[in-house]
């Protein structure tokens, strides 16, 4: 008898350990966009540091990203929007080059959403979403730029609604400032960013201009402790945003 109800306990405790164990908070990070998040690492960078943060909470992330790709390979109204801002038909044609005409302008979006998706059966009651985006220098070159603070906000605004998330923070990485006098183009897209930033409460921005600060300061893409800190950055202001907390203000918590 006395086995038997030695027995009970063990599985007693075992129980409730795994039941504590899958209520954990879990917080759902979107790591997207071109080179820069290709090449960033979240084991390396983001990751520790968000788990660090948020202690005894879950981190998990999907990343979708691909380099050299413009916005509007997430954005299906990008055409639209492109139009309204006088961005010439033969460059609108130029954002999807090499693109199959039937993936156009939802390439890089819809592995998104079914990621997330399939996310959810395991990780049905996310405490905090965050969507974190490192893009643009590609708009930038492209001399996208004035339809990009429109087309960011609508790739926001998408993803709020097919994630079923109202209350998605963002964190926007805005691009560096290597080599502003061959690059008049990325002026654009850096203050449309922080326009977007500006604009929502849920909204958080990184600074990179630091980022292989003294190394090589014409190169588009960074050393990989740099990386390691973009990873951090990235974490740190999507923890407060999840926190109901003040993110850095300079962009560089």
């Amino acid at each position: 008898m006395i086995k038997l109800r030695t027995f009970i306990s063990i599985l007693f405790i075992i129980s409730i350990q795994f039941l504590t164990a899958e209520e954990k908070p879990v917080h759902i990070f979107i790591l997207s966009g071109q080179s820069n998040m290709a090449h960033m690492d979240p084991e390396t960078g983001f990751l520790p540091e968000a788990q660090k943060l948020f202690k005894d909470e879950k981190v998990v992330y999907i990343k979708v990203a691909q380099g050299g790709k413009p916005i509007a390979l997430w954005v299906k109204e990008w055409p639209q929007i492109a139009e309204k801002h006088k961005i010439q038909s033969k460059r609108i044609k130029l954002a999807y080059k090499s693109v199959p005409e039937n993936e156009m302008r939802t390439v890089y979006y819809k592995p998104i959403i079914e990621q997330y998706w399939e996310l959810i059966k395991k990780y049905p009651n996310p405490s905090s979403v965050t969507f974190c985006w490192m893009q643009g220098e590609r708009d930038g070159s492209g001399k996208y730029g004035p339809a990009y603070e429109e087309a960011l906000t609508q790739l926001i605004s998408n993803l709020r609604r097919d994630l079923k998330r109202d209350n998605m923070n963002f964190v926007i990485a805005r691009i560096g400032d290597a080599n502003p006098g061959q690059r008049q183009g990325w002026l654009p897209v850096r203050e449309a960013q922080l326009k977007v930033v500006n604009a929502d409460p849920r909204g958080a921005w990184v600074d990179c201009d630091d980022l292989n600060d003294g190394k090589s300061p014409n190169a588009v893409h960074y050393a990989k402790e740099d990386y390691v800190r973009l990873g951090q950055r990235f974490a740190r202001q999507g923890h407060a945003l999840a926190k109901g907390e003040e993110p850095a203000a300079d962009g560089r918590p």
